[in-house]
C-alpha cells in the first residue's frame, strides 16, 4: 500500500509551539481584560442541534454551515431497509430519499410479475415515474429487458434481478440517483438535509450562548456576564484572512437593555487592543437605523436584502451594491434616495444630525439615531482613547442584531474586520424565552493574530518556551544539573535538561535550533567551584554564576 502524503483540509491550519505560544497571548490578553470587567467563562459543545442554528444567520449564512451526516453516512440507513421490504418499511425509505426513486423501485418489486411482457411493465413504469427521465437508476432498473426480444423470459429475468437487490447495491443506485436527480436543487437538497443531519457544527458563539441561557436560566444570575474563547467552523471559500475554522472571544452581557453595556464594550475593545499594542478603529451603527432607511426610501419589507446589499459596499463598491439591488427588486428611484444617506461625512455629531432630518418620518430610525447619540456622547465624556466612528454602510447581515452593531478594522494592516458584534433584542425568544436582550462583540483572534505577525507586534518574551537548557554530562554533573533544574523551575523559569549524554556539539545545536536563550554547563570544575557556566547563545558571550544566583541571572 503506497504511503499517503499528509495533509489537512483547505482552510485550517496547524500550529507549532512558536505560533501556539503567541496564540495564547492574544488569549490571556483578551481573558485578564474581560475578567477586569467583570465576565465570567462558559464553554459549549462544538456541535449543536441543526435545529438551533438554522435560520439565524439569514440564506447566506445558513448555506455556509458545516452539517454533520447522522451516524457519519446518512445512507447507512438504508442498508436496515433493504431486506424484506414492507409497506411501513418503504414508508421510511420514501420518506428518507426522493420519493419518485423509492416508489419507482417498490413498483418494479410489487408489480413487475403482474404484467404480460416487460414492453407493458415499462410503459407503465414511465407512464407513473416520467419525472424519473433517464436517470441512471432508471436506466438499470430496465436494463435486463432491453434485448430485441421483450418476453417473459427477460421479464422473469429482471424480477429476480430486482428481487436479488443488495444493501450495497442499493446504496449505490440511490447515490447515483441523488448525483444526478432534482436533488441537487436547493429546494429537495434543504428537505433532504433535515431527513440526513440533525446537528451542525457552531457558526459563532451567540447563537450557542442563547441557548445556553435558556436552558441554564434558573442556574444564572442575570444580568448575566460571559466570556468564551472556542473556535467556529464557517463553509466558506478560503482565503487571505478568510479560514474554515477559527477561533473567537466573545464577551456578552444578556439580561439588560441598558446602553451603558455598549459604552463597556467600546472600553473593552479600547483595552484589549491597547494591550496588543494594535491600531484599530471601531465602527459603529444601529439596525434601527437601518430599518428607519429601509422605511424611508419605501421598501421597510425589504430590510434584509438592503442590509445584506449595503454591507459590501466597501468590498464591492455603490455601483456593484446598486446593482445587487436592483436583482433583488429594489426600484431605482429608492436606491437614488439610498444614495445621499450612505454618503453622508461630517464628524459623528455631524452625521447623526443629518441623518435625523433625512429619517424624521420614521420613529424607529430616529429611535436607533438616540441610542448612537447616547453611545458616542458616554464614551466621549469618559474620553476613552480610541477612535469611534459612525459608519451608515455597517449592517452586518446577521438576522437576529436589532440595536447597536459593532465592526472593528486595523488600522495598519490590510485584512477584513477583527472584531464584531451587536446587539441582540429577543435571540433568546427562538428558544422559548423572549424578552431577554443582550449585547455582546466577538474578537477574532485568528485575523487578530495575522495583524500582529504582519506588523511584528509580538513582544520578543512571547515567543519562546524554555529559558535556559542544562548540558548532560551524564554521572553525577547529570545529578548536578537535575537539582539546579529544579531550583530554576522552583523559581518559575521554563528550563530543561538535554535527555542524553551526548556529545556537546549536537546539544549546543539542538539548543540553538529551539531558540533557547541560555545554556547552562555543570561539568566536573563547576560542580567544584559550585560556579556553573552560563552561555548567551544570542551572543556567544560565557560568564560564570555561583549555583545560588543561578535563577536570578537567568531572570
Amino acid at each position: 500500500m503506497a504511503a499517503q502524503k499528509p495533509s489537512i483540509p483547505k482552510g485550517t491550519r496547524d500550529f507549532g509551539p512558536v505560533e501556539m505560544t503567541r496564540r495564547n497571548y492574544i488569549f490571556d490578553t483578551c481573558r485578564e481584560v474581560f475578567r477586569l470587567f467583570g465576565y465570567a467563562p462558559i464553554e459549549t459543545p462544538a456541535m449543536e442541534n441543526l435545529s438551533t442554528l438554522l435560520g439565524k444567520y439569514g440564506e447566506e449564512g445558513d448555506k455556509l454551515l458545516f452539517k454533520v451526516l447522522n451516524s457519519g453516512e446518512y445512507l447507512d440507513a438504508l442498508e436496515a431497509k433493504t431486506r424484506g421490504l414492507n409497506d411501513k418499511e418503504l414508508r421510511q425509505l420514501i420518506e428518507l430519499s426522493d420519493s419518485t426513486i423509492l416508489a419507482a423501485i417498490r413498483f418494479v418489486r410489487d408489480e413487475i410479475h403482474s404484467f404480460d411482457t416487460a414492453k407493458t411493465m415499462e410503459e407503465e413504469y414511465h407512464r407513473k415515474f416520467s419525472e424519473i427521465e433517464e436517470r441512471n437508476l432508471g436506466r438499470f432498473i430496465f436494463s435486463y429487458s432491453s434485448g430485441k426480444k421483450r418476453g417473459e423470459k427477460q421479464l422473469s429475468a429482471l424480477g429476480k434481478y430486482v428481487e436479488t437487490i443488495t444493501p450495497n447495491k442499493l446504496r449505490g443506485y440511490v447515490k447515483q440517483a441523488i448525483r444526478q436527480s432534482k436533488l441537487s436543487n436547493l429546494k429537495h437538497t434543504s428537505a433532504l438535509t433535515q431527513r440526513i443531519s440533525e446537528k451542525g457544527l457552531r457558526y459563532d458563539l451567540t447563537v450557542p450562548f442563547a441557548r445556553y441561557v435558556v436552558q441554564h436560566q434558573n442556574e444564572i444570575a442575570f444580568p448575566f456576564k460571559r466570556y468564551q474563547m472556542q473556535p467556529v467552523w464557517r463553509a466558506d471559500r478560503p482565503q487571505k484572512g478568510r479560514y474554515r475554522e477559527f477561533y473567537q472571544c466573545d464577551v456578552d452581557v444578556i439580561g439588560s437593555r441598558s446602553l451603558l453595556n455598549e459604552v463597556e464594550l467600546v472600553q473593552i475593545v479600547e483595552a484589549v487592543f491597547a494591550r496588543l499594542g494594535v491600531a484599530v478603529t471601531l465602527k459603529l451603527n444601529n439596525r434601527k437605523i437601518l430599518a428607519g432607511i429601509a422605511e424611508t426610501i419605501g421598501h421597510a419589507d425589504r430590510l434584509v436584502d438592503i442590509t445584506v446589499a449595503i454591507d459590501k459596499l466597501e468590498k464591492i463598491g455603490m455601483e456593484a451594491v446598486r446593482a445587487e439591488l436592483a436583482e433583488k427588486g429594489i426600484d431605482a428611484a429608492a436606491v437614488a434616495r439610498l444614495d445621499p444617506i450612505l454618503a453622508l461625512s461630517g464628524s459623528n455629531s455631524e452625521k447623526l444630525d443629518r441623518l435625523a432630518d433625512a429619517l424624521k418620518g420614521s420613529e424607529t430610525g430616529l429611535a436607533g439615531i438616540d441610542e448612537m447619540r447616547f453611545v458616542f456622547d458616554t464614551a466621549a465624556a469618559l474620553e476613552i482613547p480610541l477612535d469611534v466612528e459612525l459608519d451608515l454602510s455597517l449592517a452586518r447581515g446577521l438576522n437576529y442584531y436589532t440595536g447597536t452593531i459593532f465592526e472593528v478594522k486595523a488600522r495598519d494592516w490590510p485584512i477584513g474586520s477583527i472584531c464584531g458584534g451587536g446587539r441582540y433584542d429577543n435571540l433568546t425568544g427562538i428558544f422559548g424565552m423572549p424578552g431577554v436582550s443582550g449585547v455582546g462583540i466577538s474578537f477574532g483572534a485568528d485575523r487578530i493574530y495575522d495583524v500582529m505577525e504582519g506588523l511584528g507586534l509580538f513582544p520578543d518574551g512571547v515567543a519562546g518556551g524554555t529559558r535556559v537548557m542544562f548540558v548532560n554530562f551524564g554521572g553525577e554533573e547529570e545529578l548536578a544539573s537535575l537539582r539546579l533544574l529544579a531550583g530554576v523551575r522552583a523559581a518559575g523559569i521554563p528550563a530543561e535538561i538535554y535527555p542524553d549524554a551526548a556529545k556537546m556539539k549536537k546539544q549546543m545545536e539542538w539548543a540553538n535550533r529551539r531558540a533557547i536563550p541560555f545554556v547552562a554547563i555543570v561539568g566536573g570544575e563547576e560542580m567544584a567551584s559550585r560556579t556553573a557556566t552560563l552561555k548567551n547563545m544570542a551572543t556567544g558571550e560565557q560568564t560564570g554564576v555561583p549555583f545560588d544566583r543561578l535563577a536570578e541571572t537567568i531572570k
